[in-house]
């Protein structure tokens, strides 16, 4: 007897206990639906975050001034404060870092309290105004919806151009962006033409992120400079798994911008922003080890169900046992056949809680406007669980018709 006809005999017998076989396949397909379903649900979830992170910043990290008051090693007595990172530092910083397609990016914080009019409208004097250079929008969280970015010759030739926010579009402009490209607006007394608009970011723990106007760097430099201020830099990693060697990297550069010495400390900080997505990984594989429990939950009680099955059809068929026996059948073949036909019920179900659990994770994906992949790994993990499954529920059932004795087994009624 060979395999081919183990799994013919095995369908056979399938189909003459449909309803009892389609109750255990059901509960099969349930608990490999919530483990395929719910784990795609969560890497479709996780790589949107991911995703969406990345284009927050999430990869990237900042250089500042030191926050702390430096302490010298002279019987542990203050010193001054960490210098400001001044404009020419910044600008050696950026012209000096070169790794990889990494992106650098200088801001300036010009002012909180601008008035902002274009006609006879204006807005409250709470108007935030930064200056930015052209690689600004790729480091940070700001998305243009109309209208374009600075380019390289009006940050440089201190063009009097402004990128606005959604808040200012919503005031000045009945909130259409598109309306607003070309306008121009007085940021207090100061004249500027409108380049782009900003679609909605919502707030932080420093107020609104969309009461703000942008202009160039140099501008910003002329309008609101003065010898000490400091400057923001943010460097964009292209490659997240390169962060650390970055950082580095970038210490190495900003050291020699600031002229340390090799016995001196670095009087500057690097702040990474990629601290709430490791979180979230953390918290999405607490999720996912709750959801291989739960599925394998459901399966023991699917494979104590199939158990039962298998015994009972064993029972049933004992006389037809024992004319295969008769017949030549040996005790493997008996034992194959009632373990095939265990693993084939539960590859049934698999199949099935495969492709509900696809199109669960596909449903999940759509309504969280995220990405969706084929879950191969969480298939394979599935198409192998349904394996185990199906040996060990059917190896008892298995082992006890192949103990059975030809003569008695042809007596049995």
């Amino acid at each position: 007897m060979n395999q081919i006809e183990n799994f013919r005999l095995a369908i056979i017998s399938i189909r003459a206990n449909l309803l009892r076989s389609l109750l255990t396949l059901m509960i099969i397909a349930v608990g490999i639906t919530c483990l395929v379903g719910i784990l795609t649900a969560i890497d479709s979830i996780l790589f949107s975050m991911s995703d969406n992170f990345n284009k927050l910043g999430a990869n990237s990290f900042s250089v500042r001034p030191l926050s702390e008051t430096l302490k010298s090693n002279d019987n542990g007595r203050n010193r001054k404060e960490a210098e400001p990172i001044v404009f020419d530092q910044a600008m050696s910083f950026k012209e000096n870092y070169q790794y990889g397609a990494s992106r650098v990016s200088i801001e300036s914080f010009c002012s909180g309290d601008a008035t902002i009019k274009h006609g006879d409208k204006k807005t409250n004097p709470t108007v935030r105004v930064v200056g930015i250079d052209e690689n600004y929008m790729n480091t940070s969280a700001y998305e243009i919806i109309a209208g374009r970015n600075f380019t390289n010759n009006e940050i440089m030739a201190t063009a009097n151009k402004v990128i606005i926010g959604s808040e200012i579009v919503q005031s000045l402009f009945q909130d259409k962006p598109e309306k607003a490209i070309g306008k121009d607006l007085y940021i207090n007394s100061d004249k500027y033409m409108i380049v782009g608009a900003l679609k909605s970011k919502g707030s932080n723990s420093g107020g609104s992120n969309d009461r703000r106007v942008f202009i160039p760097l140099y501008n910003s430099k002329v309008q609101y400079g003065y010898a000490d201020k400091s400057y923001n830099v943010t460097v964009a990693v292209a490659q997240p798994n390169k962060m650390e060697d970055a950082i580095n990297h970038a210490i190495s550069i900003m050291r020699n911008v600031r002229k340390l010495k090799v016995s001196e400390e670095n009087d500057f900080e690097l702040r990474k922003s990629d601290g709430i997505l490791n979180q979230l990984k953390e918290m999405t594989s607490t999720l996912r080890w709750s959801t291989v429990v739960i599925a394998m939950l459901t399966l023991l009680g699917a494979s104590i169900g199939l158990m039962n099955i298998m015994l009972v059809s064993v029972t049933e068929r004992t006389k037809e046992i024992g004319v295969r026996k008769a017949l030549g059948a040996t005790r493997k073949n008996v034992l194959l056949q009632f373990l095939i036909e265990a693993i084939v019920i539960c590859l049934l179900g698999g199949i099935v809680g495969i492709i509900l659990g696809i199109l669960m994770g596909f449903g999940v994906s759509v309504m969280v406007d995220g990405r969706f992949f084929i879950p191969w790994n969480w298939m394979l993990l599935g198409f192998s669980v349904c394996i185990i499954v199906g040996l060990v529920s059917g190896l008892y059932p298995a082992l006890k018709a192949s103990k059975l004795d030809p003569i008695e087994a042809l007596r049995y009624e």
